[in-house]
Order: C-alpha cells, then sequence, then structure tokens
C-alpha cells in the first residue's frame, strides 16, 4: 500500500500508509465487538499492508488500547505507525461514576479532562502501559473542540488550559527528547485546528468528518495554511458519520444525527453522478478525501476482518476522472475542491 510522509519537517520520519485503521470501534462504540472480530479486524489490516494505526484512551475506557496491544505484539511494534492521545485522564471509580460516553461493555473507569502538564504525562504513561510499549510516534490533543466540549466557551478554556497549564510544553518536550515524533490534535472541528496554528506549532491534524465529499469549507482557509505550513492530515469520519456510505435512505445519520432535508437531497444528487459512472457513493467518499495534498490518509472504521477487507476494496475501486468533473459541473463539489484525477502522491 503506498505510504506518504505526515509531513517532511520531523526529526523522525512518519509514514504513513495511504489508508489507516481507526480504533474507535474496537472500543466498543455503540455497540460490543468480540475479541476474536476485533483481532482479525486489526490482523487483516496488517496483512493487506496497513501500517498506520490510531488509538485514545477514551476509546472503551482503554479497552481499544489493550486490544491493541495484543495486536502490536504479533506486528512488531517496530514495523507500524502509532498514535494515541492526551486530554483524558482514566480513573478507577465506583459503577455509578462510570463514563462509558458511547461506548459499551466498558471497564470500572471515569474519565476526567486534564490537559495540564501532569495530565498530558500521566495520560501518555497510562497508555503506553496499556498498549504495551515504549513509545507512540504521534501524540494527538485529543477533542478540545467546541462539538465535544459542549460550546465554544468551554472549547476555548480547553485550549487555554493546555498552553497556560502547561500540556503544550509536556507535547513538545516529549517530542525534543525523542519520546514521541509528531504532535497534533484530533478533534472533529477545522476551526480549531486553524486556532492551534495560530497559537504554536503543530505537525499534523486528526480531523473527523470536516473534510469530505459534502464538505469542504475547510478550503477557505485551514486546508491551504496546512499546505503553507507543512503540516498532514489525517482524515477520520470520510462518510460523515454515515450518510456518505448509506446513500439517502431513511434515517441516514449525518453527524450523528438524522441527516435532514437539505443534506438528504444533496447525497442523492451526488448518488446519482457517481451511479451514472457505476461507482458505489461510499467508494468516491472515500477516495475523494485523498485528492487534496495536505491529506495524508484516510481511517474508516472497521469491526471486524470482513469490513476492514470491505474498506480496501472501495480503496481500489476504479473511478473515472469524469465523476469528479461531473461533480464539480454540477456544484455538488466546491470548484477549487483538488480532484483525485488531478493529484498524485509518492509511493
Amino acid at each position: 500500500m503506498k505510504s506518504r510522509p505526515l509531513n517532511a519537517r520531523t526529526n523522525r520520519p512518519i509514514h504513513l500508509t495511504e489508508m489507516g485503521f481507526g480504533g474507535a470501534p474496537l472500543g466498543n462504540l455503540y455497540r460490543k465487538v468480540s475479541e476474536e472480530d476485533a483481532q482479525a479486524a486489526l490482523q487483516t489490516a496488517f496483512d493487506n499492508g496497513i501500517r498506520y494505526f490510531d488509538t485514545a484512551p477514551q476509546y472503551g475506557l482503554g479497552r481499544s488500547e489493550l486490544r491493541f496491544a495484543e495486536a502490536i505484539r504479533r506486528f512488531g511494534r517496530d514495523n507500524i505507525c502509532l498514535s494515541t492521545k492526551i486530554g483524558r485522564l482514566l480513573i478507577d471509580c465506583t459503577p455509578e461514576e462510570v463514563t462509558p460516553e458511547a461506548f459499551v461493555d466498558v471497564p470500572q473507569k471515569k474519565i476526567v479532562f486534564d490537559y495540564s502538564y501532569d495530565g498530558v504525562m500521566r495520560s501518555y504513561e497510562a497508555s503506553r502501559e496499556r498498549l504495551g510499549v515504549a513509545n507512540a510516534d504521534i501524540l494527538f490533543v485529543h477533542d478540545v473542540c467546541a462539538f465535544s466540549q459542549g460550546s465554544q466557551e468551554a472549547s476555548d478554556a480547553r485550549v487555554r488550559e493546555l498552553f497556560d497549564d502547561g500540556g503544550y510544553r509536556a507535547l513538545t518536550e516529549l517530542k525534543d527528547a525523542g519520546e514521541i515524533a509528531a504532535i497534533g490534535a484530533g478533534v472533529n472541528e477545522w476551526q480549531v485546528c486553524q486556532k492551534l496554528l495560530g497559537l504554536a506549532d503543530f505537525d499534523g491534524f486528526l480531523l473527523a468528518g470536516r473534510y469530505t465529499l459534502l464538505e469542504q469549507d475547510a478550503l477557505e482557509s485551514f486546508l491551504p495554511l496546512c499546505e503553507k505550513r507543512d503540516v498532514g492530515i489525517i482524515l477520520g469520519g470520510p462518510y460523515n458519520s454515515g450518510i456518505l456510505a448509506t446513500g439517502a435512505v431513511p434515517g441516514a445519520k449525518y453527524n450523528y444525527t438524522e441527516a435532514p432535508p437539505d443534506i438528504l437531497e444533496r447525497v442523492r444528487r451526488i448518488e446519482a453522478v457517481c451511479n451514472s459512472h457505476s461507482v458505489p457513493l461510499i467508494a468516491a467518499a472515500l477516495q475523494f478525501v485523498l485528492g487534496h495534498p495536505a491529506v495524508k490518509t484516510v481511517i474508516p472504521g472497521a469491526v471486524n476482518a470482513t469490513e476492514v477487507e470491505a474498506n480496501i476494496a472501495l480503496l481500489k475501486t476504479n473511478i473515472p476522472a469524469g465523476l469528479w468533473s461531473d461533480l464539480r459541473t454540477e456544484n455538488l463539489i466546491r470548484p477549487d475542491a483538488p480532484l483525485p484525477s488531478e493529484t498524485s502522491h509518492a509511493a
């Protein structure tokens, strides 16, 4: 599988396969995933050339990291690129205090947000222990966006905490010491990424759902800034939480809620263009994001071997250049959106 560097600035090069493996589903996101299915998904990804694996303490209150640990022992730590996140500490608690968020069948832990110097160091140490590794390659600040924190005011407060209470200093110390190779943020909004770039240096961002076949507002200022600053994007949520995978079916999900009528209609129009070229909508959605030179990898979710194999098949689906040009002609994607047929990345 082709790989792309996160950027050209890190002391230790970070190479990302064009498709990565996102670990949230293996934390039992919305439903329980068996250990057998989880390990089969990870192994199938590795066997098919995927070498970038991302997880976080939040995902199943540590369960995803523990499942990664078993797979990493098989793969060999030096054979993969690994990222995890800081911002949530997992604290032992009583049963009624457990904070599973969207995860099920979780350990008896509660989440405490902490973006301070001590919080970063404690979180990273706990992740290393759960993962069974000496280090991660990339460490992301997790969920300082308004979407995750509940309001813009709360987001602003978390960003201030990161800088005023030493969290960013901790990240740079870890990077300068060679403990990690790159730092960034994993969020659901490009605006906070742009804010962070205005405050300090970051190597990359894991951006979920904000540059897709449906949404390209990040082209206004953020993605051009990433190109200028040599900041790599890891693209999560390429299907906008469902609708670009299912199509405009009844109950289709957009941003984790039922899709509104205008989004349903837009997806119907996009899907009609895809159908005219005999291309599945989901394949077009997956490959579109890789057309932007700042996007280095895409990480769709998977909970078993079959889903991993399906994602890889979508990545390999032949998509004629005419599909992209038709979407542009019908004003279904922005005229300044780079098209996969117009860009190329070194293998």
